[in-house]
Protein backbone atom coordinates (compact mmCIF):
# COMPACT_ATOMS: atom_id res chain seq x y z
CA UNK A 1 0.00 0.00 0.00
CA UNK A 2 1.07 3.58 -0.64
CA UNK A 3 1.82 5.48 2.57
CA UNK A 4 2.80 8.70 0.83
CA UNK A 5 0.35 11.39 1.88
CA UNK A 6 1.02 15.08 2.20
CA UNK A 7 3.82 16.87 3.92
CA UNK A 8 3.89 14.87 7.13
CA UNK A 9 1.08 12.35 7.08
CA UNK A 10 0.94 8.68 6.25
CA UNK A 11 -2.08 7.10 4.71
CA UNK A 12 -2.98 3.86 2.97
CA UNK A 13 -4.16 4.48 -0.58
CA UNK A 14 -3.98 2.13 -3.55
CA UNK A 15 -0.33 1.52 -4.37
CA UNK A 16 1.31 4.53 -5.99
CA UNK A 17 -1.74 6.80 -5.91
CA UNK A 18 -0.47 9.29 -3.34
CA UNK A 19 2.89 9.50 -5.10
CA UNK A 20 1.20 9.96 -8.49
CA UNK A 21 -0.90 12.84 -7.12
CA UNK A 22 2.20 14.56 -5.76
CA UNK A 23 4.23 13.99 -8.93
CA UNK A 24 1.45 15.15 -11.23
CA UNK A 25 0.83 18.32 -9.21
CA UNK A 26 4.55 19.11 -9.25
CA UNK A 27 4.87 18.46 -12.99
CA UNK A 28 1.89 20.69 -13.73
CA UNK A 29 3.34 23.38 -11.44
CA UNK A 30 6.63 23.20 -13.36
CA UNK A 31 4.74 23.78 -16.62
CA UNK A 32 2.87 26.73 -15.15
CA UNK A 33 6.02 28.27 -13.63
CA UNK A 34 7.72 28.08 -17.00
CA UNK A 35 4.95 30.08 -18.66
CA UNK A 36 5.86 33.64 -19.55
CA UNK A 37 2.42 34.57 -20.83
CA UNK A 38 -0.54 33.00 -19.03
CA UNK A 39 -2.92 34.75 -21.44
CA UNK A 40 -2.01 32.25 -24.19
CA UNK A 41 -4.93 30.13 -25.37
CA UNK A 42 -5.23 26.43 -24.55
CA UNK A 43 -5.88 24.47 -27.79
CA UNK A 44 -9.39 23.06 -28.00
CA UNK A 45 -10.54 25.09 -24.99
CA UNK A 46 -12.11 28.46 -24.29
CA UNK A 47 -9.62 28.97 -21.48
CA UNK A 48 -6.23 30.59 -21.37
CA UNK A 49 -3.28 28.96 -19.63
CA UNK A 50 -3.88 31.22 -16.64
CA UNK A 51 -7.55 30.25 -16.46
CA UNK A 52 -6.78 26.53 -16.75
CA UNK A 53 -4.16 26.82 -13.99
CA UNK A 54 -6.57 28.81 -11.82
CA UNK A 55 -9.24 26.16 -12.33
CA UNK A 56 -6.77 23.46 -11.29
CA UNK A 57 -5.74 25.41 -8.20
CA UNK A 58 -9.36 25.87 -7.12
CA UNK A 59 -10.33 22.30 -7.99
CA UNK A 60 -7.47 20.91 -5.90
CA UNK A 61 -8.64 23.10 -3.02
CA UNK A 62 -12.20 21.80 -3.49
CA UNK A 63 -10.95 18.20 -3.42
CA UNK A 64 -8.90 18.88 -0.28
CA UNK A 65 -11.97 20.29 1.45
CA UNK A 66 -14.06 17.27 0.42
CA UNK A 67 -11.39 14.88 1.70
CA UNK A 68 -11.46 16.74 5.02
CA UNK A 69 -15.23 16.16 5.23
CA UNK A 70 -16.30 19.71 4.42
CA UNK A 71 -19.39 20.13 2.28
CA UNK A 72 -18.71 22.01 -0.95
CA UNK A 73 -21.69 22.02 -3.33
CA UNK A 74 -20.47 22.37 -6.92
CA UNK A 75 -23.11 21.91 -9.60
CA UNK A 76 -25.45 18.94 -9.76
CA UNK A 77 -23.23 16.52 -11.64
CA UNK A 78 -24.47 17.36 -15.14
CA UNK A 79 -21.95 18.70 -17.68
CA UNK A 80 -23.90 21.95 -17.96
CA UNK A 81 -23.96 22.58 -14.23
CA UNK A 82 -20.27 21.77 -13.82
CA UNK A 83 -19.38 24.13 -16.67
CA UNK A 84 -21.49 26.81 -15.01
CA UNK A 85 -19.82 26.23 -11.64
CA UNK A 86 -16.40 26.44 -13.29
CA UNK A 87 -17.29 29.74 -14.96
CA UNK A 88 -18.63 31.20 -11.72
CA UNK A 89 -15.56 30.21 -9.73
CA UNK A 90 -13.18 31.66 -12.35
CA UNK A 91 -15.15 34.90 -12.37
CA UNK A 92 -14.53 35.47 -8.65
CA UNK A 93 -10.98 34.13 -8.46
CA UNK A 94 -8.83 36.70 -10.23
CA UNK A 95 -5.34 35.23 -9.80
CA UNK A 96 -3.69 34.47 -13.14
CA UNK A 97 0.01 34.81 -12.29
CA UNK A 98 2.05 31.70 -12.88
CA UNK A 99 4.01 31.44 -9.63
CA UNK A 100 1.10 31.80 -7.16
CA UNK A 101 -1.02 29.37 -9.19
CA UNK A 102 1.77 26.80 -9.43
CA UNK A 103 2.29 26.97 -5.67
CA UNK A 104 -1.43 26.61 -4.98
CA UNK A 105 -1.75 23.55 -7.25
CA UNK A 106 0.98 21.76 -5.29
CA UNK A 107 -0.10 23.01 -1.87
CA UNK A 108 -3.71 21.93 -2.31
CA UNK A 109 -2.70 18.50 -3.62
CA UNK A 110 -0.63 18.15 -0.46
CA UNK A 111 -3.57 19.38 1.63
CA UNK A 112 -5.74 16.71 0.04
CA UNK A 113 -3.29 13.97 0.98
CA UNK A 114 -2.90 15.41 4.47
CA UNK A 115 -6.69 15.27 4.92
CA UNK A 116 -6.83 11.67 3.68
CA UNK A 117 -4.03 10.70 6.06
CA UNK A 118 -6.06 11.86 9.04
CA UNK A 119 -8.99 9.54 8.27
CA UNK A 120 -9.14 5.94 9.42
CA UNK A 121 -10.04 3.77 6.45
CA UNK A 122 -11.96 5.23 3.53
CA UNK A 123 -14.59 6.66 5.85
CA UNK A 124 -18.16 7.44 4.89
CA UNK A 125 -18.99 8.26 1.29
CA UNK A 126 -18.38 11.91 0.49
CA UNK A 127 -20.62 14.12 -1.64
CA UNK A 128 -18.60 15.14 -4.71
CA UNK A 129 -19.46 16.98 -7.93
CA UNK A 130 -19.87 13.56 -9.58
CA UNK A 131 -21.71 11.67 -6.88
CA UNK A 132 -20.84 9.88 -3.62
CA UNK A 133 -17.29 8.51 -3.38
CA UNK A 134 -15.03 7.11 -0.72
CA UNK A 135 -11.65 8.78 -0.26
CA UNK A 136 -9.73 6.31 -2.41
CA UNK A 137 -12.03 6.91 -5.38
CA UNK A 138 -11.91 10.64 -4.67
CA UNK A 139 -8.11 10.47 -4.83
CA UNK A 140 -8.41 8.71 -8.18
CA UNK A 141 -10.79 11.50 -9.27
CA UNK A 142 -8.27 14.15 -8.25
CA UNK A 143 -5.51 12.45 -10.24
CA UNK A 144 -7.74 12.05 -13.30
CA UNK A 145 -8.79 15.69 -13.19
CA UNK A 146 -5.21 16.92 -12.91
CA UNK A 147 -4.06 14.69 -15.76
CA UNK A 148 -6.76 16.00 -18.10
CA UNK A 149 -5.89 19.63 -17.52
CA UNK A 150 -2.17 18.89 -17.26
CA UNK A 151 -2.41 17.35 -20.73
CA UNK A 152 -4.07 20.54 -21.98
CA UNK A 153 -1.36 22.75 -20.49
CA UNK A 154 1.42 20.59 -21.92
CA UNK A 155 -0.13 20.82 -25.39
CA UNK A 156 -0.54 24.57 -25.08
CA UNK A 157 3.13 24.93 -24.16
CA UNK A 158 4.32 22.31 -26.67
CA UNK A 159 5.80 20.20 -23.89
CA UNK A 160 5.61 16.47 -23.17
CA UNK A 161 2.46 15.55 -21.24
CA UNK A 162 2.42 13.46 -18.07
CA UNK A 163 -0.28 10.92 -18.95
CA UNK A 164 1.25 7.45 -18.89
CA UNK A 165 0.18 3.82 -18.49
CA UNK A 166 0.94 3.74 -14.74
CA UNK A 167 -1.16 6.80 -13.99
CA UNK A 168 -4.01 5.65 -16.21
CA UNK A 169 -4.25 2.50 -14.09
CA UNK A 170 -4.60 4.66 -10.99
CA UNK A 171 -7.42 6.62 -12.65
CA UNK A 172 -9.51 3.50 -13.24
CA UNK A 173 -11.33 3.35 -9.88
CA UNK A 174 -12.77 6.79 -10.61
CA UNK A 175 -13.46 6.05 -14.27
CA UNK A 176 -15.39 2.86 -13.50
CA UNK A 177 -17.29 4.59 -10.71
CA UNK A 178 -18.34 7.57 -12.78
CA UNK A 179 -19.20 5.99 -16.15
CA UNK A 180 -22.86 5.22 -15.34
CA UNK A 181 -23.32 8.76 -14.04
CA UNK A 182 -21.94 10.40 -17.20
CA UNK A 183 -23.80 8.16 -19.65
CA UNK A 184 -25.44 10.12 -22.46
CA UNK A 185 -29.20 9.37 -22.29
CA UNK A 186 -29.74 10.29 -25.94
CA UNK A 187 -27.00 7.89 -27.06
CA UNK A 188 -27.90 5.00 -24.76
CA UNK A 189 -31.68 5.12 -25.28
CA UNK A 190 -32.91 2.00 -27.04
CA UNK A 191 -29.47 0.37 -27.14
CA UNK A 192 -29.03 -3.15 -25.79
CA UNK A 193 -25.41 -4.25 -25.87
CA UNK A 194 -22.66 -5.92 -23.88
CA UNK A 195 -19.16 -4.50 -24.23
CA UNK A 196 -15.89 -5.93 -22.98
CA UNK A 197 -13.24 -3.20 -22.67
CA UNK A 198 -9.59 -4.24 -22.39
CA UNK A 199 -6.73 -1.87 -21.77
CA UNK A 200 -3.59 -3.35 -23.26
CA UNK A 201 -1.54 -4.72 -20.36
CA UNK A 202 -4.04 -3.38 -17.84
CA UNK A 203 -7.67 -3.27 -16.72
CA UNK A 204 -10.56 -5.26 -18.19
CA UNK A 205 -14.15 -4.31 -17.49
CA UNK A 206 -17.63 -4.86 -18.83
CA UNK A 207 -20.28 -2.34 -19.82
CA UNK A 208 -23.83 -3.54 -20.25
CA UNK A 209 -26.60 -1.37 -21.66
CA UNK A 210 -30.30 -2.19 -21.61
CA UNK A 211 -33.48 -0.12 -21.42
CA UNK A 212 -31.50 3.09 -20.98
CA UNK A 213 -29.51 1.79 -18.00
CA UNK A 214 -25.73 1.42 -17.91
CA UNK A 215 -23.96 -1.11 -15.69
CA UNK A 216 -20.17 -1.18 -15.36
CA UNK A 217 -18.48 -4.21 -13.80
CA UNK A 218 -14.76 -4.63 -13.08
CA UNK A 219 -13.12 -7.67 -14.67
CA UNK A 220 -14.25 -9.72 -17.63
CA UNK A 221 -18.06 -9.73 -17.98
CA UNK A 222 -19.78 -12.96 -16.98
CA UNK A 223 -21.78 -13.07 -20.20
CA UNK A 224 -20.23 -13.17 -23.65
CA UNK A 225 -19.68 -9.67 -25.00
CA UNK A 226 -21.23 -8.47 -28.22
CA UNK A 227 -18.17 -6.31 -28.83
CA UNK A 228 -14.67 -6.40 -27.37
CA UNK A 229 -12.57 -3.23 -27.63
CA UNK A 230 -8.83 -3.31 -27.00
CA UNK A 231 -7.23 0.09 -26.38
CA UNK A 232 -3.85 1.48 -25.48
CA UNK A 233 -4.32 2.78 -21.90
CA UNK A 234 -3.25 6.37 -22.62
CA UNK A 235 -5.54 6.49 -25.65
CA UNK A 236 -8.43 5.20 -23.53
CA UNK A 237 -8.07 7.93 -20.93
CA UNK A 238 -7.60 10.72 -23.47
CA UNK A 239 -10.65 9.56 -25.44
CA UNK A 240 -12.69 9.26 -22.25
CA UNK A 241 -11.70 12.80 -21.20
CA UNK A 242 -12.52 14.22 -24.63
CA UNK A 243 -8.88 14.98 -25.46
CA UNK A 244 -8.37 12.50 -28.33
CA UNK A 245 -10.57 11.89 -31.35
CA UNK A 246 -11.47 8.18 -31.39
CA UNK A 247 -11.08 7.96 -35.16
CA UNK A 248 -7.54 9.29 -34.88
CA UNK A 249 -6.76 6.64 -32.28
CA UNK A 250 -8.22 3.97 -34.55
CA UNK A 251 -6.16 5.21 -37.51
CA UNK A 252 -3.02 5.01 -35.36
CA UNK A 253 -3.72 1.41 -34.35
CA UNK A 254 -4.44 2.33 -30.73
CA UNK A 255 -7.94 0.79 -30.83
CA UNK A 256 -8.98 -2.65 -32.09
CA UNK A 257 -12.44 -4.25 -31.96
CA UNK A 258 -13.98 -7.64 -32.61
CA UNK A 259 -16.94 -9.81 -31.65
CA UNK A 260 -20.39 -10.71 -32.91
CA UNK A 261 -21.28 -7.00 -33.29
CA UNK A 262 -17.99 -5.16 -33.93
CA UNK A 263 -19.85 -2.21 -35.45
CA UNK A 264 -20.82 -1.25 -31.90
CA UNK A 265 -17.24 -0.11 -31.24
CA UNK A 266 -17.44 3.34 -32.90
CA UNK A 267 -20.59 4.08 -30.87
CA UNK A 268 -18.92 3.43 -27.53
CA UNK A 269 -17.19 6.83 -26.93
CA UNK A 270 -20.43 8.67 -27.74
CA UNK A 271 -22.30 6.78 -25.03
CA UNK A 272 -20.62 8.96 -22.38
CA UNK A 273 -20.00 12.64 -21.76
CA UNK A 274 -16.44 13.45 -20.71
CA UNK A 275 -16.37 14.05 -16.92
Amino acid sequence: MDTTAGRDGTRSLPDGLGQAIQETAEEIAALVRGTRDTALAVPGSQWTIGEAAAHLAMANELMADLAAGRERPYGDGTPQSLAGANAESLAVFAERRSEPLAAMIVDQAEAFLDAVSRTAGDGAALATPLGPMNRSVLASYLLTHMLGHGYDLARALKRAHMVDRRRVGLCMPFMLSVMPRVANPAATAGLTARYRIRLRGGETFGVQLAAGSVEVTPGAPAQRADCTILLEPVAFLLIALGRLNPWRAIAQGQVLAWGARPWLAPRFPNLFTAP
